[in-house]
């Protein structure tokens, strides 16, 4: 521990930083973005920084998307305040998770912030937005931005690289805010934004033989993400590259239009999403990928979309994947509306396999996407055969434009 500072005769205290840290902490930028590994201590540089300028006489605003970040953040500030809190020199509202000095701004409150709503109320000369990549971008450009403007305030964002799973629990719009962020961050030359990184190794408190044999539990991908705090938008061996949907385009008109169905047949919070992709085949020969109508729901509740989507779009029939449950998958849609046509797919062959001539269609340019569709292009980018990952709407689109471009797979009309 380090005494870092006195109030009215009470010792105010610290864990020290180490040398990143305090080029961190120490960076005159005024806006700061940390892209952090797992357990390298960024809770601990966020208070630091907070009980620093709380005793500059600042107002400080910490807000995390959860209870849990929120609750380890307040103790470490309680636990470098409790001398003079113990005191009454400083004021704790623990319901509020907020320390003052009697009279005055200055303060540091912790609250919860998914979104612009959850964040209003309020201004402060230091914002720190933890867990960035899981909010929604409005948090900031919204809501957070004007609350510097009564004393030029600072901002600060952390976060670490966004999984498949926390892209999907994220309220942003754009899931890879964060990392465009960064890199944004990366080329200012005005010395308003710092940038930094700290994999988990940064932190000098943890085993350097328990990260070598968590990297055995846990994927590249993941390793790379959590571990080593690196943005990956695209993994080695995946066949697809962001370089594919840089440019959308779209047709008034299709000669065939179809909806793809991976199906989940579970409804558990933890069940795999169900894919579901609507496409087409224009007149100029050429597949295009209308939506991505994905979610996770229960049988009945994607049926339902899927259904919904063949009506919205007008499409020839529904394709589905007839492996998992395929007696489920017809009698499930049946049961919604017994109209529609449906047909029945089956994956005789490896994913790769199936996957790898519509990769090549699009290096060809014969499949485009009309619109942005992360969700989806993060998994084409992403998914490699040694992935251990979901790929509900690859396998979703892989069926869609076999169907289209490559005169379908052995199937079953129901």
């Amino acid at each position: 521990m380090s005494t870092v500072a006195h109030a009215r005769n009470y010792t105010v205290r610290l864990k020290r930083p180490h040398s990143q840290q305090q080029a961190f902490i120490s960076s005159g930028a005024k806006r700061k973005i940390i892209r952090a590994g797992r357990r390298a201590g960024k809770t601990t540089w966020a208070a630091t920084l907070a009980v620093e300028r709380f005793l500059d006489r600042s107002r400080i605003l910490y807000a995390t998307p959860t209870v849990d970040q929120v609750d380890r953040f307040w103790t470490e500030i309680k636990l470098a305040l409790a001398e003079p809190i113990d005191g009454k020199v400083f004021y704790k509202n623990e319901t509020e998770h907020l320390i003052e000095i009697p009279n005055t701004e200055t303060r540091i409150r912790a609250k919860t912030a998914w979104n612009a709503d959850t964040l209003r109320g309020d201004y402060a000369d230091l914002l720190i937005l933890d867990e960035w990549q899981l909010m929604d971008e409005d948090a900031w450009e919204v809501v957070g931005a004007p609350m510097l403007m009564d004393n030029n305030g600072d901002a600060v964002f952390i976060y670490t690289p966004a999984s498949l799973r926390s892209r999907s629990v994220s309220k942003a719009r754009d899931p890879l805010h964060a990392a465009r962020m960064y890199k944004q961050a990366l080329l200012d030359k005005s010395g308003r934004w710092a940038a930094f990184t700290f994999p988990s190794s940064a932190n000098p408190f943890l085993s350097p033989e328990a990260l070598k044999e968590v990297a055995q539990d846990m994927t590249s991908l993941a390793y790379r993400q959590e571990i080593l705090a690196e943005d990956v938008e695209e993994m080695p061996g995946a066949l697809w590259q962001r370089a594919m949907f840089n440019e959308t385009r779209h047709r008034d008109s299709y000669q065939r239009i179809v909806v793809a169905i991976d199906p989940s047949v579970t409804s558990s919070e933890h069940a795999d999403e169900c894919g579901i992709i609507v496409a087409g085949k224009a007149y100029d020969g050429h597949g295009y990928v209308l939506d991505d109508k994905s979610l996770r729901a229960s049988p009945e509740g994607w049926a339902r979309v899927a259904i919904n989507a063949y009506h919205q779009f007008k499409a020839d029939c529904i394709v589905a994947e007839s492996n998992n449950g395929g007696e489920m998958v017809r009698l499930t849609l049946g049961t919604v509306d017994p109209n529609v046509p449906v047909k029945l797919v089956q994956a005789s062959r490896g994913k790769q396999i199936r996957a790898e001539p519509i990769a090549a269609l699009y290096e060809q340019k014969k499949v485009w996407h009309t619109q942005s569709f992360l969700a989806l292009e993060d998994q084409l980018c992403l998914w490699t055969p040694d992935s251990p990952s979901s790929s509900d709407r690859l396998d979703s689109l892989v069926w869609a434009m076999s169907e289209l471009m490559l005169g379908g797979r052995p199937q079953i009309w129901v």
